[in-house]
């Protein structure tokens, strides 16, 4: 049987393993599931990302696959490369940054060339990771281009499902935790706004993955569903978790919200793609919480545990000296 074949439950029928396109697949959620994807089987892997760092670390750790450096929003040439592919992976997104109109550009506009293109091809599923965000309370460019993603999507003629995580974590995480756990091995004191008492479910990669890989293999066809941590942590917690598994020792220090915010604000004076903003920050200290539904009934998947997640994340692995870039 070759790699990309696979017997079915019964044990009798073997099928090959479908053509895939992945887009933002350098970044965080994309190299973790190629990691998954290969572990089960899939050979035909097209990656699709604009990075010009992160991109060639992925054709690095996947010479065996397809990896095509491209922007959605301008390039052309990419397109040929969805002939055959069955099942599209939506995953490219703008989620930091200071230009309204990058999120533009990277949410809606590289969207609507990107399911054009696979509706041209015949693109047979989609699985679009959209986000929890389209429910917040939240009101700045990243929810907003994010709701509009998610109706290009699923306005198409391409049957889709739609995922919608909360705040992630995972092997290769180069904003919020990763860099936060980075951040604090390389400082005299942490920071955290206020009192660090903000209610937050993180959401392990490596579990939204197999959620992913449930809903390529035709789990949970159609409509949306909120994948939110099973577990619920204070942010200032969840920071000290961190700071236990990466073995630091560096203090942990409650300063004013505003205090915090100017700093912030002066750091994006300097940084064109600061790691973390004002309008994240304002997002951070809404206290809000998002549904939890039974995913890993519904995908059949089992999860691991928020504090062993945070072991697998930042232990050591193969992939423990791979950081990306912003």
């Amino acid at each position: 049987m070759s790699a990309d074949e696979r017997s079915d439950s019964a044990g009798g029928i073997q099928r090959p393993r479908p053509k895939v396109a992945i887009t933002g697949a350098a970044g965080l959620i994309g190299q973790n599931l190629i990691i998954r994807l290969k572990a089960r089987g899939y050979r035909s892997i097209v990656a699709i990302d604009k990075h010009p760092a992160n991109t060639p670390i992925l054709a690095r750790l996947h010479p065996d696959i397809t990896t095509i450096s491209a922007d959605l929003a301008m390039d052309d040439g990419w397109q040929d490369a969805l002939k055959g592919v069955e099942v599209l992976v939506v995953g490219h997104a703008q989620i930091g940054g200071t230009d309204p109109k990058a999120f533009d550009d990277n949410n809606v506009v590289a969207t609507s060339r990107l399911i054009a293109a696979a509706e041209a091809a015949g693109v047979a599923r989609a699985v679009h990771l959209s986000s929890s965000v389209v429910n917040s309370a939240a009101v700045d460019w990243y929810t907003e281009t994010k709701k509009e993603q998610e109706r290009i999507v699923t306005a198409s003629s391409i049957p889709s499902v739609v995922l919608r995580p909360t705040l992630m974590f995972g092997l290769f995480d180069r904003k919020h935790i990763g860099w936060l756990a980075r951040f604090m091995q390389r400082v005299p004191v942490f920071p955290v706004p206020g009192t660090g008492r903000f209610r937050r479910q993180p959401l392990y990669a490596g579990n939204f993955c197999d959620v992913i890989i449930a809903c390529m293999e035709g789990k949970g066809t159609g409509g949306a569903f909120s994948i939110s941590g099973l577990e619920e942590i204070d942010y200032i917690d969840l920071i000290r978790q961190v700071r236990s598994a990466v073995g630091a020792k560096t203090p942990i220090i409650p300063i004013p919200y505003s205090l915090f915010w100017a700093l912030l604000w002066l750091y994006a004076k300097f940084d064109r793609e600061p790691p973390f903003t004002t309008r994240q920050l304002e997002a951070l200290v809404i206290p809000e919480l998002f549904e939890v539904i039974d995913w890993p009934g519904i995908f059949g998947v089992r999860p691991l545990s928020l504090a062993d997640a945070i072991k697998e994340t930042f232990g050591p692995s193969r992939y423990s000296d791979v950081v990306l870039e912003f």
